[in-house]
């Protein structure tokens, strides 16, 4: 089911909104920016929780869009919010079953 980008509707993307609120970041972008370890963590990441918080470490508002965009094509995720410098993303996981995904 990991397919590029989702079409989540407004209820789905409104009910990982609430729920992406409580969680605290997973990954932690560095001064290297998006390396190999990187993305491997974000994939078992995404494997595990379905839902994950990452923060971007750039002050720059392009280059945060610009690297939010280029995970989510890299791990077939949707981004659910950015605020600041946290970007919250969802991937269904083949970890779950079909009707134990979070939407």
């Amino acid at each position: 089911m990991n397919t590029a980008l989702m079409n989540l509707n407004k209820n789905q993307i409104k009910k990982l909104k609430s729920l992406a609120h409580h969680l605290h970041p997973v990954i932690l972008l560095g001064a290297k920016g998006l390396t190999d370890q990187v993305h491997a963590e974000i994939k078992q990441a995404l494997f595990d929780h379905e839902l994950i918080k990452i923060k971007l470490n750039s002050k720059d508002q392009i280059e945060k869009k610009m690297l939010s965009k280029l995970i989510c094509e890299k791990h077939c995720a949707t981004l659910i919010m950015q605020i600041g410098h946290i970007i919250a993303i969802y991937a269904p996981s083949e970890k779950f079953e079909t009707s134990a995904h979070i939407v």
